[in-house]
């Protein structure tokens, strides 16, 4: 984006910013820009982000008309309605709409209300949390579980909560915001490893304990990772922890549940339940709810992230009724219904990834709610999820600086209640809105 186009619009400029305006940039141009005053970046991001809405080229902010089913209505900021086939919504079993979650929901409603009432170190713990955790400790294999307000506030905090100024972390140049912040928040030791390399996190441990025997390191991966739906190798990353002394984290917030054997993830189809130092993962892409928690063998760690990881500490906890419909969804994803739903899942991914294929486009990882396709300019990812709204597909845009430069996406998002045809007719519709705007795409220059 032109950096004088922000300026100007920060200043009061009285020129009408265009559709090349719309199209270039992103939010982290607006991160930096030096003023006194400190709201001017925002006046100018919100008149790029208003361009972008006046062009239909903002995919972003919609909220829920109808339940996020395999057909729904999202609506714009501007107050438009756009209905149709959904792959924007993270309700991998469909769970969200399921009888006895819901019955769950109303049941617990009668019995405490629906607010918390304080923090999990005060007085905001329910006795259906307590039992929540003792079914997840039972579910992951590790007999010691804390729960969270949200994933977000579990992958901050369990890495805020150990990690001192002087320790180092280790981590996946991909992982999660959550854990990024946290570990830019907890210690300026931060070393990014190339994703999914272990080679490379090998070198940066034995880099580390070669100069610092005395402080801890703490090694993050993800069971799948979001924006590119694909694995690490878990028992190579345990490895590696154990021979430096230091200890695994695995956020499995997009596989738990919804993958592998009894809904065990990645780390169930990789063999190794039970065996990784720290889980933590998130409710809300499977479990039907928001929330989060994390897991370990030790009391100690409990305990100490329950006083020491301010994000639970001093935020309330879950409410009942969360609670309620997470413990319900745990207990059909763990039922024979849980696997039908698992099947009825993979069956549309499969059918998804292999008619996006056929249509010639870049499906990237490995099969997973989670269906990354590579479009590449930001300008023409905007355009043609703006034409696939308007042919009634409802997907995700995934741009600079959430992926690098140059390699905008769909995430698509698959659910159980979604059919494999249904899937076949999103291909179709996604590579028909490509086809239609690249000579819209062509005809504006590209900015570098």
């Amino acid at each position: 984006m032109p950096l004088d186009e922000p300026a100007a619009l920060a200043e009061g400029s009285s020129r009408l910013p265009n559709l090349e305006f719309a199209l270039t940039g992103s939010t982290a141009d607006f991160l930096t820009q030096a003023s006194p005053d400190l709201l001017s970046k925002a006046r100018a991001f919100e008149q790029w982000e208003s361009t972008r809405l006046a062009h239909g080229l903002l995919p972003f902010g919609r909220s829920l008309q109808s339940p996020p089913q395999a057909h729904t209505t999202l609506r714009e900021q501007d107050g438009r309605d756009l209905s149709g086939l959904n792959f924007s919504s993270q309700d991998y079993l469909s769970l969200s709409s399921h009888p006895a979650v819901q019955e769950a929901a109303r049941e617990t409603l009668g019995r405490f209300g629906v607010h918390s009432a304080g923090s999990c170190v005060l007085a905001g713990n329910v006795g259906d949390g307590l039992a929540l955790e003792q079914a997840l400790a039972e579910f992951l294999g590790l007999p010691q579980v804390l729960l969270f307000p949200t994933g977000w506030a579990a992958g901050f905090g369990v890495i805020k909560g150990l990690v001192r100024p002087d320790d180092h972390v280790v981590i996946d140049v991909l992982a999660h915001n959550c854990l990024q912040e946290g570990a830019r928040a907890a210690t300026r030791h931060v070393h990014l490893h190339r994703h999914l390399d272990v080679a490379h996190a090998r070198r940066l441990l034995a880099r580390i304990r070669r100069s610092d025997s005395r402080n801890g390191i703490l090694l993050v991966s993800e069971g799948c990772f979001s924006m590119d739906a694909d694995s690490p190798d878990l028992a190579a990353l345990q490895a590696l922890a154990h021979e430096f002394q230091a200890l695994l984290v695995v956020d499995v917030a997009h596989d738990l549940g919804a993958l592998g054997p009894g809904g065990q993830g990645q780390i169930g189809l990789q063999g190794l339940q039970g065996q990784i130092d720290v889980v933590i993962g998130a409710f809300s892409k499977t479990f039907a709810s928001n929330g989060g928690f994390v897991a370990g063998r030790s009391r100690a760690l409990k305990e100490y992230l329950r006083y020491y990881a301010a994000t639970a500490t001093f935020s309330n906890a879950l409410s009942p009724l969360q609670i309620a419909v997470i413990h319900q969804s745990l207990k059909i994803v763990r039922s024979v219904e849980g696997e039908w739903r698992r099947e009825q899942l993979m069956q549309t991914v499969q059918a998804l990834r292999l008619a996006l294929t056929q249509q010639g486009l870049t499906v990237l990882g490995q099969a997973s709610p989670i269906v990354p396709v590579l479009l590449g300019e930001e300008r023409w990812a905007r355009l043609a999820v703006r034409e696939m709204g308007q042919r009634h597909l409802l997907a995700n845009l995934v741009e600079f600086p959430a992926v690098p430069r140059h390699s905008a996406r769909l995430r698509m998002q698959a659910m159980s209640s979604h059919t494999p045809a249904q899937g076949r007719q999103a291909a179709a519709t996604v590579a028909q809105a490509l086809a239609d705007v690249r000579p819209l795409a062509a005809q504006t220059p590209s900015v570098a």
